[in-house]
């Protein structure tokens, strides 16, 4: 009973894909009614998450379904974050689609099938469960970023990240099948014994398989240099996608990532030393091409290539001084506030076509609509690591997590990446309140996504003050 009670969020959300899947062959099934339905799944599921985090953490590699999934506070937290960020991303499809006609109730139903990998994903503490979560989340996200078939633009960028995500899942079945040659199990926690007995660096298949992993994981998570297709595909993705795509889908795979690199004190001490120029190298080029950007989605794209730099140093410092989960779900949490705000934000403001999607399009926002210049200002300090907000603090946690672990020139290159992203997102807050504006800014009548940004900025400082939350 217990085994299901762990998994019982997903079987929620897997149930509503399912049921939301068969009621969109009906003709009375409208848009409307499909998103009332995907927001209901996504709250039942986060409530049931939240009764079960109430009841204490289960023991990392435990009994749960033989071992097969971890079930621990680490692994709710990534979950309640996913659901939340799936929640919201289908009110944000809401308003996005009062202008941009070309949703149907499948598009809510694949959002919740991702939303299912993804959870899998989190608690997935052997091989093959990994790759059919990883497949689950990425089929359904293939399908989201193209699902404007009139779009030459949508078409190039499911291509490019459906070939090079093929790569990955191949790389990661490849590693999984290296693994499994030479420690004998696909899961954790035998893998683990293996190390354990014989040394991580007393087998070269097992070295290999790993590596071929976590090349996996690194493409998934748009880290250095496997960042290239991000930048593209973010920008060709319907908004409500992208910001989806932005935020959970990151927080999967951060959660399994984690969960895969912390197995074994020695296969941490073999990956450390790559970890810090990887993270070193995706926080300066995410930076450098943020800040060349004129596109505000390609600027989100590239700044959360920034973000997960930050992330892999969370990682690095797991790696040498413990299990450090609760940093790391801090800044996800952060980062997914501010991140769907902001998508929040331009889903009724770009207009029909994501026609304002540039930084000169926003000129004088705030003497217009200065509710939302607010809003987006707040959304992009955090990002920046300016206090009180969120932001601010998940980047002292890390910083000083990486202190603590003995990394001090990691650190500071942190704060010197932090210091150049103010660059390119002051700018758009200097071209809001410092100049005239060049449009009325029309948006649709019955909308969702105002009180998403009313609500993410609330979380911006909520999270920021209580920070004992996580």
């Amino acid at each position: 009973m217990l085994d299901f009670i762990v998994i019982l969020p997903l079987l929620v959300v897997g149930a509503g894909a399912i049921i939301l899947m068969l009621l969109s062959t009906m003709d009375n099934i409208r848009e409307g009614n499909s998103t009332i339905v995907c927001l209901a799944m996504f709250a039942v599921a986060f409530a049931v998450q939240m009764a079960t985090s109430l009841n204490g953490s289960i023991t990392p590699y435990g009994s749960v379904f033989n071992g097969m999934m971890v079930a621990s506070t680490f692994t709710k937290m990534a979950g309640l974050i996913i659901l939340g960020c799936g929640f919201f991303s289908c009110m944000i499809a809401q308003t996005y689609f009062t202008k941009n006609k070309f949703c149907t109730p499948e598009f809510y139903s694949l959002m919740m099938f991702a939303a299912c990998g993804m959870l899998l994903l989190t608690m997935a503490a052997e091989l093959i469960t990994v790759f059919i979560a990883l497949e689950i989340m990425s089929l359904s996200i293939y399908v989201l970023v193209g699902y404007d078939r009139g779009s030459v633009k949508r078409s190039e960028a499911i291509l490019k990240y459906l070939m090079l995500g093929a790569f990955a899942g191949g790389l990661f079945t490849m590693g999984a099948a290296l693994i499994y040659g030479s420690a004998g199990s696909t899961r954790f926690e035998q893998i683990a014994v293996h190390l354990s007995e014989s040394g991580a660096l007393a087998n070269p298949a097992l070295i290999a398989g790993a590596f071929l992993v976590i090349v996996a994981f690194l493409f998934k998570a748009a880290a250095f240099p496997f960042h290239a297709w991000v930048v593209d595909v973010y920008d060709g993705a319907p908004l409500p996608v992208t910001g989806f795509m932005a935020t959970a889908v990151k927080t999967a795979i951060f959660a399994v990532f984690a969960n895969f690199l912390i197995i074994e004190s020695s296969l941490k001490g073999v990956w450390v030393e790559y970890l810090f120029w990887i993270a070193v190298l995706t926080m300066f080029a995410g930076n450098l091409i943020a800040i060349s950007q004129d596109n505000i989605k390609r600027m989100l794209a590239a700044s959360g290539i920034v973000h997960t730099g930050y992330l892999l140093v969370a990682l690095i410092a797991l790696g040498t001084d413990g299990f450090s989960g609760g940093v790391i779900m801090f800044y996800l949490a952060a980062y997914a506030v501010s991140t769907l705000g902001i998508f929040a934000a331009l889903s009724y403001l770009g207009g029909e076509g994501e026609k304002r999607n540039s930084f000169d399009h926003f000129k004088g926002l705030a003497k217009v609509r200065p509710y939302s210049a607010g809003a987006i200002t707040i959304f992009l300090l955090s990002m920046a690591g300016i206090p009180p907000t969120a932001g601010f603090l998940g980047k002292f946690y890390i910083i000083t997590d990486a202190i603590r672990a003995g990394y001090m020139l990691l650190a500071v290159l942190a704060i010197v990446s932090s210091v150049l992203s103010m660059w390119y997102y002051l700018r758009l807050v200097i071209l809001m309140y410092f100049s005239e504006p060049e449009d009325s800014f029309e948006t649709a009548g019955i909308s969702l996504a105002p009180i998403t940004t009313v609500v993410m900025a609330i979380c911006v400082f909520v999270i920021g003050c209580f920070p004992v939350l996580f």
